[in-house]
Parts: C-alpha cells; structure tokens; sequence
C-alpha cells in the first residue's frame, strides 16, 4: 500500500457510507495506513454511535445516503457543541461548488469516484495535529 508517514497514525475515522463495496474499500485502505476505522451505512447510525460515546478524529461523510443523509448529519453534528468540532471530509459524486454543496462547511470534499491517493490525501489535510486514538476512556 502507500508507505509513507500519515499523520494521525492509530487515529479513529468514522466511515458514513450507504454503498458497501465503497465502504468496505474506505476500511480496507485506512486500516491498512494504521487507522482504526468505525463504520456506519447511514447518518442515523452514524450519530447513534456518536451518542455512544464514540469520538472520531475525522468523519468520512457521504452526502446522498437514506434515512438520514450527509447534510442532516452534517447539521445534528453542527448543533451539538461537543460533536462540532470533528473534522467532516464530504464524499459525493456531486460537483464541490455547486449549489446543493456550497454551504457545505468541511474540513475537504472528495468527490466519487476517487483514486485511493485521495482519499489518504483528504485524511491528511482533515487529521487535527493532536489526533488521537478518538476513543473514550474506560
């Protein structure tokens, strides 16, 4: 796989995709740099495990998913203080700048389909410097 330096190495990334193969491949790339990775195939899952307790360096989000989509995630995460200032990478095969995604507000937009590199590249850029394994203790 890629073999230079990430940071945030060991980080915790939330994954919210609907499409499983896409999912799967996400896991399978950001294991492989040393991430541990959460999933969720849909913003509703998605904010129950954040309700749990769990605490992501950065979030994966696909726009277009059923029950809950990227936008109404996007907009719980906004209203909660403590789930705010997570990082939030948009993932879409809509057109960054158009204007269904211009009042996005985002750590990076990737848009589908990706080459592998930039997905690594759009962690990259999101990881907050003090990243850490982004799970609660005890």
């Amino acid at each position: 796989m890629m073999s230079h330096e990430r940071c945030g190495k060991g980080a915790t990334i939330l994954v919210v995709e609907d499409d499983a193969d896409i999912r799967d491949t996400m896991t399978l790339v950001l294991e492989g740099e040393g991430f541990k990775v959460e999933t969720a195939s849909d913003g509703r899952e998605a904010l129950d495990a954040l309700g749990r307790g769990l605490r992501p360096a950065i979030i994966l989000l696909d726009l277009m998913m059923p029950v809950m989509d990227g936008w109404e995630l996007n907009d719980e995460l906004k209203r909660q203080r403590d789930l705010a200032t997570i990082p939030v990478v948009f993932v879409s095969a809509l057109e960054p700048g158009t204007r269904r995604t211009a009042s996005l507000e985002g750590a990076g937009f990737l848009r589908k389909p990706f080459e592998l590199n930039a997905l690594l590249d759009a962690v990259d850029r999101a990881m907050p410097d003090s990243a850490t394994a982004g799970t609660p203790p005890g």
